[in-house]
């Protein structure tokens, strides 16, 4: 029984059943993604508020103007994950990114609790994003266009709020986090590449917006706050020096989470074979020159000690330029990237559920396409009442941890499924080949661990419930209804 068992929990699905389910049957979706598409979908999931909030906290409290250093350190880490994705996408182009590749190396058990995790990654962290989203828009409206919406429409039940006369007051429902949810919803249930278009628009505003920033910024550099470059560590691990590099490092890695959601749309990618390796190290590394020259130009107007402490280290740096509309601007951008965040995350959850659904992992359900848009419109309709609800009724802002730590387990889970395929099927095709296997898979997966390792007790045991909720599911439900199960139970019927 036991053996029976083991051999239910590490039942994989063949790289050639996996492409061959991902064209065949009703419930298929269609490609429209080109390279430049996949590479916005990338641009959009990674830059977020992090670029204008972890860099000066970096900064300030652990690096000095070397931050620009770390921002390079952090993108080698996410490149090593990224180069793993981009040789596992090319081979399986199916929706499902981590869950699908980890299906085809380590089997079904192993894939659940990915695709369980990766829930922390995008519904909760799109939950997350839009309370933040909610919170500049609410910002931009009343200091930009003198609109004051009600303190009880844009605060959860659990947070409160001051009212005009001093006293307090609980919030009643977070409105506009359900709206950008709603529509963002709405916009990727009508078609994929109705979506890609306007992610491409908002994009390429977001990316306006901190090439303006940077451009006017380089004017108004001192040479004297880069001195010193590296400042001479405190005595404190991690307060400048070269281990304040690292730990700054640590803290703006999560500034690149989300490029991994490109790899869930590799069954809508046109020639996905070439294509999503472009798309998701070709975000990688816009997003890196873009991070290294905003935080270069950021310590540059402004000496990073003034910055510590600073709730918006980007203003005090604009206030070192004769331009006081870039604050404005700079809102203005935050909003854009978060919708792009929004947007991205809820897309590469709606896929995930997909391909679960489709293995029967999950209901059938989360797997019915929309006849005339081709989407899974029902994944997409269950996500915006989730997701909505996360973040129009809780104070979802403290979770986002969980999005960090989900992340990071996807991520070694990707690296190690590279070398299982390498060492179970070294001649399949492989349009794009990771270098240096197993040394780039292994050191990829050893950084995500020392990222997670880095996270607080209550973050890890948050991760621990989920997953343990996760578990009450597979073996209650999704084990028996596997389809793979399934097939197999009733060839051993046939056999005997």
């Amino acid at each position: 029984m036991a053996s029976g068992l083991a051999s239910d929990l590490f039942r994989i699905k063949t790289l050639e059943r996996l492409n061959a389910d991902a064209e065949s049957g009703e419930n298929k979706l269609e490609r429209h993604l080109g390279p430049w598409s996949l590479v916005g979908l990338g641009i959009g999931a990674v830059i977020g508020a992090g670029l204008f909030s972890l860099t000066g906290i970096a900064a300030a409290e652990h690096a000095g103007p070397a931050v620009t250093l770390s921002f390079a350190i952090a993108a080698i880490g996410c490149a090593l994950a990224g180069m793993c994705y981009s040789e596992l996408a090319g081979m399986i182009p199916v929706a499902g990114s981590a869950y699908t590749y980890t299906y085809a190396t380590m089997g079904e058990f192993i894939a659940w609790i990915i695709g369980w995790d990766l829930v922390l990654e995008y519904a909760v962290g799109a939950a997350t994003v839009s309370v933040s989203w909610s919170r500049y828009v609410t910002r931009f409206m009343r200091d930009t266009l003198g609109i004051n919406l009600p303190g009880s429409l844009v605060h959860s039940p659990f947070e409160t709020y001051q009212l005009a006369d001093g006293t307090m007051a609980h919030g009643l429902v977070n409105l506009p986090a359900i709206l950008i949810v709603v529509l963002t919803s709405a916009l990727l249930i009508v078609g994929i590449r109705s979506s890609a278009r306007v992610n491409g628009v908002v994009v390429l505003i977001k990316l306006a917006v901190v090439i303006t920033v940077i451009g006017v910024g380089l004017f108004y550099i001192k040479a004297q706050n880069y001195d010193p470059f590296l400042p001479a560590n405190t005595g404190t691990f991690g307060e400048y020096g070269w281990s304040g590099v690292m730990r700054a490092a640590g803290v703006v890695f999560f500034a690149y989470v989300g490029f991994d959601a490109v790899s869930t749309a590799a069954q809508e990618a046109k020639n996905p074979q070439r294509n999503m390796m472009i798309g998701i190290l070709g975000s990688l590394a816009i997003c890196t020159a873009l991070y290294i020259a905003f935080a270069g130009v950021l310590t540059g107007l402004v000496h990073y000690d003034a910055m510590r402490g600073d709730a918006a280290p980007v203003n005090t740096a604009i206030a070192a330029t004769p331009y006081p509309w870039l604050k404005s601007l700079v809102t203005f951008g935050v909003i854009c990237g978060f919708s792009t965040v929004i947007l991205v995350l809820l897309l590469g959850q709606s896929r995930v559920f997909y391909s679960m659904s489709k293995d029967r992992l999950l209901p059938g359900f989360f797997s019915a396409i929309h006849p005339k848009w081709k989407t899974p419109y029902r994944s997409n309709l269950f996500f915006m009442v989730f997701t909505s609800a996360l973040g129009g009724f809780l104070p979802i802002s403290q979770l986002g941890h969980m999005t960090s730590i989900g992340t990071l387990l996807a991520f070694i889970l990707v690296c190690a499924g590279v070398i299982i395929l390498r060492r179970t099927q070294p001649d399949a095709p492989r349009a794009y080949r990771t270098p240096l296997v197993p040394f780039v898979p292994i050191l990829g997966a050893l950084f995500c661990l020392a990222m997670m390792l880095s996270l607080d007790g209550d973050t890890w045991l948050r991760l621990i419930i989920w997953l343990a909720i996760g578990l009450v599911i597979y073996f209650a439900w999704s084990r028996k209804h596997s389809r793979i199960g399934r097939e197999e139970g009733a060839g051993a019927t046939t056999a005997m």
